[in-house]
């Protein structure tokens, strides 16, 4: 079944090559094409396109379908074209002939549309709960290892005293700005688009206020032209947030990799979170950070798909928009499962107590034992130029009690100045 079916056929290699992974992908929007479809009911019955009794009929026959998807019998079959044919078909085959009335007012662009962004709406809620837990575990790690001394690298060259207190916390924070990213995302999405029909509107007098606050939209897009515009725009306002979380994923699983190095030691993982070698008996691979990291690398490159997807496109509907689809729905079910096994993982984590000692690092505190020089009264260019010296000739001899205390910095970390951050971030 097509809902564009005039009794005519194509033919079946035209069906398969414009159908695609469709079928597959709609079960992701089965459950808000149900939702919308009963809010369109239930407005179609307040302005006369259906009597009282239609309009329940409906809402009651599309509440049991949506019972049958969450159950996970609901299936589209290869003889429908996508979901809105399938649940059409469904609320015929139950009803009979007010089955056909539902796609008065409406067409499949703006179905589609809602579908997506009521769809969209909830994962990015996700998206942001599974940053927040993996924030509170960060924040917790910091809180636990404050003090604990953690080489400072600039150029992979020891560079300065840092902790895992400062580099925990990092990550806690840049999660914050990343939640900004998914709220103007969220924003974008929160606009309905239902009732602009195939981008022109409709000649029925519908009620575009209503199925907006009955779908929980904080407000509607007003132009219809504009609500059609909006998709790829929408899914790209998505695609950066979620590449905002991924940079940051993909970045502490580089540095975990590192720094489970033998070579650095900094960080261990207890052996039920890595993986051996076939040959080598003594590996301990950090895989799952390996693959957190490829993955979220592979998720940073959606703005760009999505992008070249709709670069070239007038205003309008164009085909060209199905694949919208195909490239964001399995990357959030990847994102969701890289902020999973992240936090997972992460919690296991098991630093070095002994790195703040190490001769090796002696370095690194040069500039400290520096700057004790110009807080007793050398210039910073002569003690600069002094310390050059000690080092060249051996006799440098580092000051390992710190004393950082400016905001943000190793004795100072500002944890709760960040929790308040992230507070305000997630408040959508």
């Amino acid at each position: 079944m097509k809902l564009w079916d005039k009794g005519g056929s194509t033919h079946e290699k035209i069906d398969f090559f414009t159908v695609g992974n469709d079928r597959a992908l709609d079960l992701f929007l089965a459950p808000y094409d149900v939702k919308a479809s009963m809010a369109h009911a239930e407005m179609l019955a307040t302005v006369g396109l259906l009597e009282a009794e239609e309009a329940t009929n409906l809402i009651t026959a599309l509440a049991q379908i949506g019972k049958e998807i969450a159950a996970g019998t609901f299936e589209i079959e290869a003889e429908f074209e996508d979901v809105h044919s399938k649940i059409e078909f469904l609320l015929t085959e139950r009803l009979g002939e007010v089955g056909k009335k539902i796609h008065a007012a409406r067409s499949r662009n703006d179905q589609v549309l809602v579908a997506m962004q009521l769809f969209l709406k909830d994962q990015i809620q996700e998206i942001k709960t599974g940053s927040q837990d993996l924030f509170h575990l960060l924040i917790s790690l910091a809180e636990k290892h404050a003090g604990l001394i953690l080489p400072g690298y600039t150029h992979l060259q020891v560079a300065m005293p840092s902790s895992f207190g400062l580099w925990f916390s990092s990550y806690a924070e840049s999660l914050t700005d990343d939640v900004f990213f998914l709220e103007a995302a969220y924003k974008v999405c929160d606009q309905n688009p239902l009732g602009s029909a195939a981008g022109y509107g409709s000649s029925f007098p519908i009620n575009r206020k209503m199925t907006t606050e009955k779908l929980g939209f904080s407000t509607l897009k007003y132009n219809v032209v504009a609500a059609q515009m909006g998709r790829g725009k929408t899914e790209k306002a998505v695609a950066f947030g979620m590449s905002a979380v991924a940079a940051t994923l993909g970045k502490l699983a580089m540095d975990i990799c590192l720094y489970m190095s033998q070579d650095l030691n900094f960080i261990s993982f207890p052996d039920q979170l890595t993986t051996g070698s076939s040959i080598m008996p003594h590996k301990k691979n950090p895989d799952v950070f390996e693959l957190i990291r490829a993955k979220c690398n592979k998720i940073q490159t959606l703005p760009t798909q999505l992008s070249q997807l709709t670069a070239n496109l007038p205003s309008g509907y164009h085909r060209d928009l199905q694949l919208l689809k195909e490239v964001l729905l399995p990357a959030i079910t990847e994102l969701q499962s890289c902020l999973d096994l992240m936090h997972f993982a992460l919690k296991e984590v098991v630093p070095n107590t002994d790195l703040g000692q190490d001769s090796k690092y002696d370095a690194m505190y040069s500039v400290d034992t520096l700057n004790e020089m110009v807080l007793q009264g050398m210039p910073f260019r002569e003690a600069y130029k002094a310390m050059g010296v000690l080092i060249a000739d051996g006799t440098y001899q580092p000051k390992k009690d710190l004393h950082h205390t400016h905001e943000g910095s190793m004795g100072n970390l500002c944890l709760e100045e960040i929790k308040a951050k992230m507070d305000r971030a997630c408040d959508f």
